[in-house]
């Protein structure tokens, strides 16, 4: 690798190197204001690139510049930064001359002494193939790969290790690309058995990598990888007893992956790897390796073709589980001091508000949890920000972060044992039955809080074999929530929140007094509590209780919007988070319930105060406005005194997060908002149109400055998919409820909607959101073409096209083929005559589709639609009059409350008119009918309809 000959300027060089070095001053922020400057400036120079490579592989200070070795470090630290984010931001305006540079120069930055810098050696190498591709620099996998080899048996220890942390780099950011063929040949196939050879290398940090590097690969199961499997359990077997406690944590994490793509490969050795799991989830002097370990039980628990294999090793894994849920010594001293601090101000890193959750509109795509569900958010846990594909430059101890905000052994292990209740059920509350007995009334509390941890993880699992039990144990939780230890207090409360369902479910009114209310006021109770972290459980347990009772809470909604006021005026800004999903949750289940006088008057002075208090940059505003979508949904019309102000707001939120973003398009320096912003202010202007009366909602939308669709017009075009799905969800509920004000805008709209249903526009990574969009587009379709007018008429050709596309690509979740159906068929109310001629063919994939859906209001517009298509052009159906024969037969008109609606009130009178067109085309119907349609249908088509 030898590097091409280019010199630096002096001056130049100077002054980029002190622009570098002020830019990393923490001590005089004028000067790296300036810095930062200056160095914008210097993006725009030809050569700024070779400066910064220069100065970054350069180890030694260059002659004239007056560094000491740890700021000339500095230099070069911030030389690697910049020159990354250069070729991430501008790859294409890098000339060739520059790049073949960069090229030629930053490899020799692998073999460092500095392990940083070999680090960001490797940071800027997989940039430039993520940028350029394998094709683009098609010599660095090979060379990589003969510097990690040792092939020569010159290369030094730094290098070895700087050139494999790179190869790790490149894995992990570009897993696809180098599975593509290029020219009849894919980087894996030589990539992985190399990998695989390095986990042999002398040097442990070289095997550590190297395996990481095959775990990032596993579970998209490419063919190079499946085509060595084999040699890599061989290797896995031998590295399990591996000196490097980073070699074994990989080697935990390889088994792990494998459950999920290869369970057969794992099966013959299960007993050899309970062993191995539990000797490895013990060595409890290194935690990370103790929780990867404990992930091998949650992830074979969670797969159906292995959990049952685990059945003979109960008794030997339980009891480690539950060794692993007492908190460490370390964790119990990193937590003491945390008292009464109710009072005390939260600091702005420990504030971590869930990000906004979009609205899906007539049905919901569900993806499960990972890690355990709510064990990954117990007490307050969050993700760790990074995104997909993200390496940590650094590998950052999380040992000063506290053990409550992060998943660890101890939660890792209560999810593996909750999933090990839901599997075996009876056998694992016996086996901790002995346990519960010792620890729930242990002296120490760090064993009573564990026992109690176990007895809540259990209790979605074991609730049959536990309920007998309640009736004691109950009182006793309730008497643990005035514990001295606010642990105890905290995880007393999460464990009655998993039991709440057994006391909202008492038929006995007495027992509901015994146990029932109790519960409920000992948790409300704890939402005012001294410390903080309690606080929060008790709100996290009873806004599970709400979900858990619904309606059922209405009597005593009273003292529960007296209580939720209270912590309105003592919560610190982080608890105010879970306090708003308390509100929502309440007001979602109980709904009208809510709009009592009374109520009204303590709960919203409490909220409007808050709003009034929160600023448009505050991220405190997302849970605020999720929290006051579904309290206007509640009160319905009662919330329209509060409606102009929130709505206004809403819009004035969008217009400066639409103008901060193109700020930010034109001018990369500029930080780009947070979209969760528009995703909920969006959501919000739905549920105010949707609650107030429809010459209120005009009014709002009318008088909306700047006008409400000239932004809506900016959010359907998004890059962001929660943007444009909660745009689309918007979008629908305007054209049912505001629909004279909508109309104009619909030429600009309605080929924006067209757009947006083309599946090519779904990207593989981002799918399940894609399809959320797609399903709110298909839904505002169908909305949009109920109302009079032509206003579709221009558009249907391209709107039937799209919706067919949808219904015949068999990727497509149910809930969007369903909304797309009933889009295609609502598409004939208004232009059946449009449509007609093309019913031969949408006629079978509508048909098969809306079958499955439920027979709702919008399933009988969507068959009015259809049937006024039909009886426009009868001969077209042809091939499907049996299956739309049937359909008329199933359909229960009579008991189905559409039959109120007047747009499906004719249906039945459609149907039989329809019936009548093909009596007079078929000789003998009767005949026909009875040859085409099974007997339960016949007779249902026989009766309804007098044929």
């Amino acid at each position: 690798m030898a590097a091409i000959a280019w010199r630096p300027e002096q001056e130049p060089l100077k002054q980029l190197s002190g622009c570098l070095k002020d830019s990393l001053s923490g001590h005089n922020k004028t000067a790296q204001k300036q810095a930062e400057t200056m160095l914008a400036q210097a993006k725009s120079s030809p050569d700024i690139n070779n400066y910064l490579t220069y100065l970054f592989s350069t180890t030694q200070t260059p002659d004239g510049l007056p560094y000491s070795a740890e700021e000339y470090h500095a230099v070069r630290a911030a030389a690697a930064i910049m020159l990354k984010n250069n070729i991430r931001t501008g790859y294409k305006s890098i000339s060739p001359d520059s790049l073949s540079l960069v090229r030629a120069t930053v490899p020799l930055a692998l073999q460092d002494k500095n392990q940083s810098i070999r680090g960001y050696a490797g940071n800027v190498i997989t940039e430039i193939i993520s940028r350029g591709g394998i094709v683009g620099w098609p010599q660095i996998l090979p060379e990589l790969l003969a510097l990690v080899g040792n092939e020569n048996g010159a290369v030094s220890p730094e290098a070895q290790e700087g050139a494999m942390a790179a190869l790790a780099k490149i894995c992990e950011d570009n897993k696809k690309m180098l599975d593509k063929d290029y020219q009849g040949q894919r980087p894996l196939m030589f990539i992985i058995p190399k990998l695989i050879d390095f986990t042999t290398n002398e040097l442990s940090k070289v095997r550590s990598y190297a395996l990481a590097s095959i775990n990032v690969f596993i579970p998209q199961k490419p063919q190079a990888l499946l085509a060595n499997l084999d040699n890599l359990l061989n290797r896995l077997f031998q590295l399990s007893q591996d000196p490097s406690t980073d070699v074994r944590k990989n080697v935990c994490r390889a088994f792990v992956q494998i459950v999920e793509v290869r369970p057969d490969k794992i099966l013959p050795h299960i007993e050899g790897l309970v062993d191995y799991m539990i000797a490895q989830q013990r060595k409890i002097e290194d935690e990370e390796l103790a929780c990867d370990a404990a992930e091998f039980w949650l992830t074979v628990g969670e797969h159906n073709e292995l959990w049952k294999s685990l059945a003979p090793f109960l008794r030997k894994i339980i009891p480690v589980l539950l060794e692993s849920m007492v908190y460490s010594d370390d964790d119990i001293a990193m937590l003491e001091g945390g008292g009464d601090d109710a009072d005390e101000d939260d600091r702005a890193e420990d504030i971590k508000p869930n990000f906004a959750k979009s609205k899906m509109r007539n049905g919901e795509i569900e993806s499960a949890d990972q890690n355990g569900g709510s064990y990954a958010k117990l007490n307050g846990a969050d993700d760790d920000g990074l995104d997909e594909g993200e390496i940590e430059e650094f590998d950052d101890d999380d040992e000063d972060e506290n053990p409550e905000d992060r998943w660890n052994l101890r939660k890792c292990s209560a999810a593996a044992l909750d999933v090990f209740a839901t599997d075996f059920r009876s056998p694992v509350f016996e086996t901790i039955l002995p346990y519960l007995m010792v620890n729930l009334r242990h002296e120490e509390w760090p064993y009573r809080e564990a026992a109690v941890l176990a007895l809540g993880a259990v209790a979605d699992g074991c609730m049959d074999v536990v309920t007998p039990h309640l009736p004691e144990l109950v009182p006793y939780l309730i008497s643990l929530l005035k514990d001295p230890e606010p642990l105890v207090r905290q995880i007393t409360c999460w464990t009655l929140g998993r039991y709440s369902s057994w006391g909202a479910n008492l038929a006995d009114p007495n027992m509901r007094t015994q146990y029932f209310l109790p519960m409920m006021e000992g948790i409300l109770l704890r939402m005012l509590d001294s410390n903080k972290r309690v606080q929060e459980a008790g709100a996290s347990a009873f806004a599970h209780l709400e979900e858990k009772a619904g309606a059922s809470l209405t009597p005593y909604c009273e003292p529960i919007i007296g209580q939720f006021v209270q912590c309105f005026s003592k919560y610190k800004d982080r608890n105010m988070f879970i306090l708003y999903d308390c509100v929502q949750t309440l007001a979602e289940h109980v709904g009208q319930g809510l709009a009592q006088p009374q109520l009204i008057d303590m709960l919203m002075p409490a909220l409007i105060l808050r709003w009034n208090k929160v600023s448009d940059q505050s991220r405190e505003l997302f849970p605020l406005l999720e929290c006051l979508s579904y309290v206007a949904a509640a009160l319905a019309d009662s919330f329209a005194p509060f409606a102009p102000p929130v709505f206004m707001r809403c819009i004035k939120i969008i217009r400066q997060n639409l103008e901060e973003y193109m700020a930010a398009v034109k001018n990369p320096i500029l930080d780009t908002p947070d979209k969760d912003f528009l995703v909920t202010s969006l959501d919000l202007l739905s549920a105010i149109i949707q609650a107030v009366d429809d010459q209120q909602s005009a009014a709002l939308v009318t008088g909306s400055d700047p006008q409400i669709f000239e932004l809506l017009q900016w959010c359907m075009e998004d890059p962001d998919n929660e943007v444009r799905q909660s745009s689309y969800a918007l979008l629908g509920d305007c054209s049912k409820y505001v629909f004279p004000q909508l109309k104009p805008f619909l030429p600009t709209l309605l080929p924006l909607l067209i757009k947006q249903l083309n599946l090519e526009t779904i990207l593989e990574e981002q799918i399940e959101t894609g399809f959320s969009v797609v399903n709110n587009a298909c839904w505002s379709t169908g909305e949009i073409s109920i109302q009079e007018g032509g206003h579709v008429t221009p558009y249907v050709g391209e709107l039937l096209q799209r919706l067919l596309e949808i219904l015949g690509n068999p990727e497509v979740p149910k809930s969007v083929i369903e909304n797309a159906a009933i889009a295609l068929g609502r598409l004939g109310l208004q232009n059946y005559d449009v449509m007609a001629p093309h019913l031969a063919v949408f006629a079978k994939p509508f048909l098969k589709s809306i079958e499955a859906v439920d027979e709702t209001v919008e399933k009988a517009t969507a068959c009015k639609g259809f049937a006024l298509c039909v009886a426009k052009n009868p001969q077209a159906m042809e091939k499907e009059l049996p299956r739309f024969f049937a359909m008329i037969a199933r359909y229960s008109i009579v008991t189905s409350e559409f039959t109120k609606n007047p747009l499906a009130a004719d249906l039945q009178q459609i149907f039989k008119h329809t019936l009548d067109l093909y009596k007079a085309l078929i000789p003998d119907l009767n005949a026909y009918l009875a040859s085409s349609l099974p007997p339960a249908d016949l007779t249902k088509l026989q009766t309804k309809y007098n044929l």
